[in-house]
């Protein structure tokens, strides 16, 4: 009886001994599974972090088949791009090996077979075994997957190890990864590409199209010149020599006339001399010519023709300028310029009754003790406001807002461009502002350069 129980619990020692030793194996197993996946996720992130950190195919794809042979189940890695203009036949190829010799004609070989073209046009990840061994190397294992985005076929990956060992599904899946990472960063590459063809192309256009302005302005600028001297000898000659009598009714039409002529010979000189400006200034060719002066009393100056303008057209224009104001040091020719812009557009845009207002300051800075004051300049005026979704185009050239003229003013849209030029020429910035009924434009300049 004794013996019995003995036989029965040494054959239940030896089930539970089998027992955990089949789960020690599974889990040995199961966490070296879990471990080879987890090595491989480092591995995917490692690959996709250097191919996707490249907006250059050639280091994308090197990256990428470098990065495959590194790893210990692959002797040599290529890369292959498409052709689409060429039958998507495989033409860039990009190599890292760890053989003495290179597989890359083999594999093109492999890929012009018929027996393989089924799998290449399904697009999916395949492995075989070459059927003829390699005379050196001999029978391989090779493993192609795909690089395919979801608008075209862009290239392959081809994997090669000796064919005693597959590659297995945690393999062929890792490699899937690396060739989807390839696929998104190939059109990034891409769409980069393009996007710095046309930037380039644009600015190569944008570049005729100021050439041909500045010599379309260089060849009227003298043809205009001599129209308006003409008109001036005309009116010497038929005005002040005596030639027509007393003033009639011919004599009224004909004054009238003459008016019309200066006033478009002027505007279109107007015209000619701001293209040459903005040529010279976008080709960093305008001179710069410092000059120290007192604020307050040159700004007056300029002000002064337009406090009488607003006066005329029913205009409240007002100037708040400190009385400590200090000197400044800049081109008075270029600030003035900006300044007068500002202001006349303020008048021609400003209704009856409307007030327009010039404020000077001397602003300190806040967040550094090392920034310098700066003077700001402000021409506020009411009436009409910039859609917001404008003020970002205003001092593009030849840009108008569209039905924001009711005065029927008409323009060039080169006045603001050329202001935010000269602005920039003198270190500055100026930017614009609109709401509540009023418009008002801030330029910010050093008091010295």
């Amino acid at each position: 009886m004794q013996a019995g129980i003995a036989i029965q619990q040494s054959e239940l020692y030896q089930q539970i001994h089998q027992l955990n030793t089949r789960n020690e194996v599974l889990v040995s197993e199961r966490t070296a599974q879990l471990q080879e996946a987890l090595n491989y996720e480092a591995l995917l992130k490692r690959i996709a972090d250097r191919v996707r950190d490249s907006l250059d195919e050639r280091q994308i794809l090197q990256a990428a088949v470098q990065e495959l042979t590194l790893l210990s189940f692959v002797d040599a890695s290529y890369a292959f791009l498409v052709d689409s203009d060429a039958n998507n036949r495989q033409e860039t190829y990009y190599e890292h090996t760890d053989l003495r010799y290179s597989l890359r004609e083999n594999l093109l070989g492999i890929s012009r077979l018929l027996e393989i073209q089924p799998q290449l046009q399904c697009q999916q990840t395949f492995q075989f075994c070459s059927m003829q061994p390699h005379p050196i190397i001999g029978q391989l294992s090779i493993l192609c997957s795909p690089i395919v985005d979801d608008r075209q076929h862009l290239g392959y990956l081809w994997l090669v190890k000796p064919a005693k060992h597959p590659f297995s599904k945690m393999e062929i899946r890792l490699v899937q990864q690396v060739a989807n990472q390839c696929a998104i960063a190939l059109r990034q590459s891409r769409l980069y590409q393009a996007a710095q063809a046309q930037v380039r192309e644009l600015e190569r256009l944008n570049q005729l199209k100021d050439d041909f302005l500045s010599t379309v302005s260089h060849e009227l600028r003298t043809p205009m010149s001599s129209i308006k001297m003409s008109i001036q000898m005309l009116e010497i000659l038929l005005f002040n020599q005596g030639e027509l009598s007393a003033p009639t009714h011919l004599w009224s039409r004909l004054k009238q006339y003459f008016q019309i002529l200066r006033d478009e010979s002027q505007r279109e000189i107007n015209l000619i001399n701001d293209l040459l400006d903005l040529s010279r200034l976008d080709a960093g060719t305008e001179p710069y010519n410092p000059t120290t002066v007192a604020l307050q009393p040159w700004l007056e100056h300029i002000a002064d023709p337009y406090i009488e303008r607003a006066r005329l057209h029913e205009q409240i224009l007002r100037i708040e300028v400190p009385v400590d104001l200090p000197d400044i040091t800049t081109d008075l020719s270029h600030l003035g310029r900006v300044l007068a812009e500002l202001l006349n557009n303020a008048c021609k845009y400003t209704p009856a009754k409307g007030e327009i207002i010039l404020t000077v300051a001397i602003v300190e800075p806040f967040h550094s003790d090392t920034d310098q004051p700066y003077l700001q300049l402000q021409v506020t005026n009411t009436g009409v406001e910039i859609p917001a979704s404008e003020l970002g185009q205003i001092f593009e050239k030849f840009y108008r807002i569209p039905n924001n003229d009711p005065w029927k003013h008409g323009g060039t849209g080169l006045g603001l461009a050329l202001v935010k030029r000269l602005v920039e020429h003198l270190g500055g910035t100026i930017w614009a502002e609109s709401g509540n009924g009023a418009t008002w434009f801030m330029v910010k300049l050093a008091l010295s350069l």
